[in-house]
């Protein structure tokens, strides 16, 4: 009897805490939503493997502008190209900030560019981006230091001797490789054995962070701290190895710095910090420094190597197009000459389909959450402080009013009727507005050069053919995670 009196109060207690709660959201000018649940929010209703497919479906019964509870956290999600863009864009202080992501904040202890607001936020990536952009990032340096990697990765390629291979490992340390040389000042041989356990930690730190269990860290981290055991505190453990191999370099770094002729961005900042040391409001200190070099060095890493990855699997699954970019690339290159970006203007048909891999990839489909550091009026709507905000680039990757054929991997997307390149507003792969993609241009520099480098001297397949590559992601939350497979690299 006792058993039965607890669970109707807690049964009583949880429709007024539900009936009070409705209550207090009803009396703003929220978007329309899906019905929540007190605490849990709409967590139940979400395809946990694959949350945007619940975010497109909801958005056919609510609209463009919608309000989700992930857990107690309110999120509005912002569905389709028009709306994104008008958000992101058009009103871009408005949504120029971050949401609070408890997985990222322990990551990097709170500080760094990726998650921070405000003054910091502000200080950061305005010094990171003339950093990188005096490094050349987009330019000929840059592209020197990418054609120099592209030799060592179609070595490791040559000494497949065509036997299949999971293709993941060689160019993931090829294009670390790119991000290393700008931030550390140094590129690493392929079987260094640190080099190579921090990239499986940065692989594993991705898989976790797109999975069920981050999602839950990230909804209810008090509750997650208190389970002893858990994945994250595994993860958790193996970032503070890559902190440490970081703070390692910023020490060697330290010791050799020369004021007049700085070699990297960790030097770079190491002299803006003196610099600034008797400034109370710096933002140049370890910790940001630290915290700036983890976003680097994991969004450098990990996200151009599935894009590269990505675009195997796809020609394998496709050979015609494989062909048709070689074609081009013979006629315009030749197989002997080293490609350079003036290469690209003269290579439609290529530059197209890297294009069109970034859009049916479409690697961050919920985007990294956006902010409400104050109310927001949108299309009629209030955002009230302290909302999270979802620019849903799925949404926009797969806009049918932008895309003539958004399901289906087709390089016309970005060609005219006479074959030639052309841009599309809604390719957004790198999102938009005050906080797209720092690294964008290096990304399209690294995508083009080793894509065409590769196309050059191999042909690719897979031992049982095209029908047995599987595009479908083997995880589709945070970041798309791509299913291991087998290659080929045939010699031409």
């Amino acid at each position: 009897m006792e058993i039965f009196s607890s669970l109707v109060l807690v049964l009583v207690l949880a429709v007024l805490i539900l009936v009070t709660w409705q209550k207090a959201a009803s009396g703003l000018s929220l978007p329309p939503g899906p019905q929540a649940l007190p605490l849990i929010g709409n967590l139940l209703m979400i395809d946990k493997h694959a949350p945007f497919k619940s975010f497109m479906k909801w958005s056919k019964t609510y609209g463009p502008v919608m309000t989700v509870y992930l857990g107690p956290q309110r999120f509005v999600v912002l569905v389709g190209y028009d709306t994104v863009k008008e958000a992101l864009v058009d009103h871009a202080e408005d949504f120029a900030d971050r949401a609070p992501f408890p997985f990222l904040e322990r990551a990097v202890k709170g500080y760094g560019l990726a998650i921070s607001n405000g003054e910091r936020w502000r200080q950061l990536r305005r010094f990171t981006l003339t950093t990188l952009r005096n490094f050349g990032m987009g330019r000929k340096r840059m592209e020197q230091w990418t054609l120099q990697e592209s030799r060592h990765m179609l070595k490791s390629f040559e000494e497949t001797k065509s036997a299949p291979v999971n293709p993941a490992p060689f160019l993931i340390r090829t294009v670390s490789n790119v991000i290393c040389s700008l931030v550390f000042g140094q590129r690493f041989e392929y079987e260094d054995k640190m080099f190579l356990h921090l990239l499986q930690i940065i692989s594993n730190i991705q898989r976790y962070a797109s999975s069920p269990s981050a999602q839950l860290f990230n909804f209810f981290p008090w509750l997650m701290e208190l389970l002893p055991g858990s994945q994250h505190t595994l993860v958790l453990s193996e970032m503070d190895e890559i902190r440490d191999f970081i703070m390692s370099k910023i020490k060697e770094h330290e010791q050799d710095l020369d004021f007049t002729d700085p070699k990297d961005f960790i030097d770079c900042f190491l002299i803006k910090l003196k610099q600034e040391k008797d400034d109370p409001d710096t933002e140049f200190h370890k910790n940001n420094l630290m915290g700036t070099v983890v976003n680097l060095f994991f969004a450098g890493t990990e996200t151009t190597s599935t894009t590269i990855n990505y675009s195997l699997m796809l020609l394998i699954k496709y050979p015609h197009i494989q062909e048709q970019m070689q074609k081009e690339i013979d006629r315009v290159i030749g197989r002997d000459r080293i490609p350079t970006m003036e290469d690209r203007k003269s290579l439609p048909f290529t530059d197209a389909v890297i294009h069109e891999v970034q859009r049916y990839l479409d690697i961050v489909p919920l985007n990294i959450p956006h902010y409400a550091t104050h109310d927001i009026s949108f299309r009629g709507y209030v955002i009230p402080k302290g909302t999270g905000i979802i620019p849903l680039l799925h949404s926009v990757l797969r806009d049918e009013e932008q895309w003539e054929k958004p399901w289906t991997f087709n390089p016309e997307h970005f060609l005219d009727a006479s074959g030639n390149f052309k841009k599309s507003p809604a390719f957004l792969p790198f999102s938009a507005g005050k906080r797209s993609c720092v690294g964008e241009s290096l990304a399209r520099m690294e995508l083009f050069l080793f894509i065409v480098s590769l196309l050059q001297k191999f042909s690719f397949s897979c031992p049982n053919g095209p029908e047995d590559i599987d595009l479908s992601p083997e995880l589709s939350s945070f970041a798309i995670l791509l299913r291991p497979y087998q290659l080929i690299a045939s010699p031409r």
